[in-house]
C-alpha cells in the first residue's frame, strides 16, 4: 500500500500590484499576479518568471521596489514559507495611496489543486473609505 502525500493547502494573500510605470512588456498588475500564481505551482522563482516572461532578477528588483509590501506578503506565502504577512488593509503597511490602492484594487490569486488557474480582481474598500473621509 503507497503512502499518500497531500500537498498543504496555501492561501495566498490579496494584494495590491506594484505601482510601476505602464509598459507593455513591463512588470503589469496582470503578470505580477501570474508570477505570484505560478510561484506557488513551481515553487521556484526562476521558473515562475520564466513562465510570464521575465527574469528572477527583475522579479527580486520589483519585490523591493516601494509600494511592494503586499506583493512580498503574497511572494512569501506562495512557495509555503512560514513568515508572518502584512495586514494589506492598512495603507501604512503598503505605503500606497488610496487613490492607487481603489484604482489598482486587489489580486487574488486562484489556485485549484495545486495549479494556477486565474486572477480575481476585487474592489478595495478600505480605500474607497479612505478617499470619501478625504473628501469630507
Amino acid at each position: 500500500m503507497s503512502k499518500c502525500r497531500f500537498k498543504t493547502r496555501r492561501r495566498i494573500p490579496a494584494f495590491h500590484p506594484v505601482p510601476v510605470t505602464p509598459r507593455r512588456d513591463g512588470w503589469t498588475p496582470e503578470r505580477q499576479a501570474m508570477f505570484i500564481g505560478y510561484l506557488a505551482q513551481t515553487r521556484c522563482v526562476t521558473m515562475a518568471a520564466a513562465m510570464v516572461g521575465k527574469d528572477k532578477t527583475s522579479a527580486y528588483r520589483l519585490r523591493k521596489r516601494a509600494g511592494a509590501e503586499g506583493f512580498a506578503a503574497a511572494w512569501d506565502v506562495a512557495p509555503g514559507k512560514a513568515k508572518q504577512s502584512v495586514t494589506l488593509a492598512s495603507a501604512k503597511s503598503t505605503g500606497l495611496s488610496a487613490g492607487y490602492r481603489f484604482r489598482a484594487g486587489l489580486a487574488q490569486v486562484v489556485m485549484y489543486r495545486g495549479k494556477y488557474r486565474a486572477t480575481n480582481w476585487k474592489t478595495d474598500d478600505n480605500a474607497l473609505v479612505q478617499l470619501v473621509a478625504q473628501l469630507s
